[in-house]
């Protein structure tokens, strides 16, 4: 009976997201939502206009999409073809993040692209200058879940990050890494 229930859980799951994605994506792209040819479920958008998606995308439910700051013009969060994000991933951008094709990334992880100041010691955290730079994943990268990405990294085409990173640093094409901060263990064969 439970394999019954978990089938018919995911099929009642798949067919409202189906049915859903066309409304929710009219809705987003009135906003401003730029997407290709991909299924949508629900996801939320500080900014949609600031957001776009390629063809063959599969993205599942909870991602988030946040552009933080005031409204501006541009796109700041790009993501290519045939990317895979999975549950609770989310993008905290004021600069700009592109991830390349044919990219997997796990549930939970995370990309900030900015950070706060604090070298002014007479002056408070929160009203120093962000210090922000864009962040760029190349084509064919995998990311474990839950892994950090920070401002300025460029993660190198092929590249593998193990579950759980906090990637503070760039890594070349087809390394692996992973711990905190993430260090190369081994390059793909």
């Amino acid at each position: 009976m439970k394999l019954i229930e978990k089938i018919l859980f995911r099929a009642i799951e798949r067919m409202e997201t189906l049915a859903l994605s066309p409304l929710r994506k009219t809705l987003l792209r009135l906003r401003g939502l730029k997407i290709g040819r991909t299924t949508l479920p629900r996801c939320r958008f500080t900014w949609p206009h600031k957001v776009s998606i390629g063809d063959g995308c599969q993205i599942e439910e909870g991602v988030v999409f946040k552009h933080d700051g005031v409204w501006s013009e541009g796109t700041s969060i790009q993501i290519a073809d045939r990317v895979w994000l999975c549950r609770g991933c989310e993008f905290n951008i004021t600069h700009g993040i592109s991830i390349g094709p044919d990219t997997l990334i796990a549930s939970g992880c995370k990309f900030i692209d900015h950070d706060h100041n604090f070298t002014d010691r007479e002056a408070t955290i929160s009203s120093q200058k962000n210090q922000a730079a864009a962040i760029t994943i190349e084509s064919d990268v995998w990311l474990g879940v839950n892994v950090v990405v920070l401002q300025g990294v460029t993660i190198g085409r092929g590249a593998v990050v193990g579950a759980g990173a906090v990637v503070t640093k760039s890594i070349p094409p087809f390394e692996i890494w992973a711990g905190i901060p993430a260090k190369k263990i081994g390059v793909r064969g």
